[in-house]
């Protein structure tokens, strides 16, 4: 960014703070992409809170906003093993904010697996969580009980933007991994796994290209959804993958088990929206398969009776080629902080919570005197 816009965020960002001030003194714990525009966001959330570290998402890490976020705030490795054991999550709690008042800053549900025994026997308070994927909304709603309230951002009116985005990223980089195989995606057939906000995002844009799209959701709404907008649904798993050139996982939970890679066309290629962890069940797969690099960024994966290709080790893909989505991402953080304000008053039960719809319309109005004439 340079210093022209970095000027505009961050008076952005003053005026977001301003918006939706900590009424009590809070700490902190942020998981987030460290991409390039990053700091200005981090910067705020530590204007706001007592920021004590960012644990960056660690396949999307821009090494100079990492080396300017390091120069004010520790930053950790962030992996599900340590925060999917209570003990470890407990442990490092305590070794980063004990005794303090704490909002969780979250990204794909981390702390979800570690929460009840975290809130219970934390020397400090567990405020609540702010979460920001699908992903993690899912992870959050799964618990028989919630012990502290739990924002989410996932399903907001101001995500849209970004999921459009995120969704022409990611077909754009699934086509420019084909053509490092002597593929496009045109006169192709295609499977989307879930339609969701990007899924269905994902859907809409390969059908403009010129592919076949066919739709699998275990939700019979969106399977409706997908109909009635003109897509082949798929009555099962199956019949969706057994004809697809191209897989793309948008489920925000386990697309493909091991089992359901027997079920790809031979020679289809898989991409996913979320990290591998999520999406796609791999621990096995060195196993039952040859994993052979055959290009940057994608795997042949092999076994007797036929192979597939995988792009990005089952990673999402928009990251490969910058998965910028401009200012839109702003209106996404500007409503993480306003949850994060929220939180600071202790009042919100134990749950599921959305921001209030007229802080939304406050963010949107704020974003657009901010950036609506560099868009136009």
């Amino acid at each position: 960014m340079d210093n022209q816009e970095m000027r505009r965020l961050g008076a952005y960002f003053d005026d977001i703070v301003s918006q939706f001030p900590v009424e009590h003194p809070t700490a902190s714990l942020l998981v987030t992409h460290l991409l390039p525009e990053r700091p200005a966001f981090v910067q705020a959330v530590a204007r706001m809170s007592n920021l004590r570290a960012v644990l960056p998402k660690p396949k999307s890490i821009s090494p100079d906003a990492l080396a300017t976020v390091q120069r004010a705030t520790p930053c950790d490795p962030l992996s599900r093993e340590v925060f999917g054991d209570p003990e470890a999550a407990l442990t490092y709690l305590e070794t980063r904010a004990a005794g303090m008042p704490v909002v969780l800053l979250d990204i794909g549900g981390y702390f979800a697996p570690s929460l009840s025994e975290i809130c219970k026997r934390f020397s400090g308070q567990i405020l609540g969580v702010v979460e920001d994927t699908e992903n993690g909304h899912q992870r959050y709603a799964e618990l028989d009980k919630l012990p502290c309230p739990v924002i989410t951002v996932a399903r907001s009116p101001l995500k849209d933007p970004e999921d459009f985005l995120v969704g022409q990223s990611v077909v754009f980089s699934t086509e420019a991994l084909l053509r490092t195989q002597g593929g496009i995606l045109v006169g192709r057939k295609a499977a989307v796994i879930g339609f969701g906000k990007l899924g269905s995002s994902i859907a809409r844009l390969m059908h403009a290209k010129g592919v076949q799209v066919t739709v699998y959701d275990t939700d019979p709404v969106r399977s409706t959804q997908a109909l009635s907008q003109g897509f082949a649904v798929a009555a099962s798993l199956e019949a969706a993958l057994k004809s697809a050139d191209v897989t793309i996982c948008a489920t925000g939970a386990k697309a493909l088990g091991h089992e359901d890679f027997a079920l790809l066309k031979d020679g289809s290629f898989v991409a996913t929206v979320t990290s591998a962890e999520d999406e796609l069940d791999l621990a096995r797969l060195p196993q039952t398969h040859t994993l052979t690099p055959v290009g940057e960024h994608i795997t042949r994966c092999a076994s007797d009776d036929r192979h597939f290709y995988l792009c990005n080790e089952g990673n999402a893909v928009n990251f490969l080629h910058g998965a910028s989505v401009g200012p839109f991402i702003f209106l996404v953080q500007a409503e993480i902080l306003a949850g994060l304000s929220a939180l600071s008053r202790g009042d919100l039960a134990p749950g599921l919570h959305e921001v209030a719809a007229r802080d939304r319309a406050a963010i949107a109005a704020t974003w657009l005197t901010h950036f609506n004439n560099r868009m136009s």
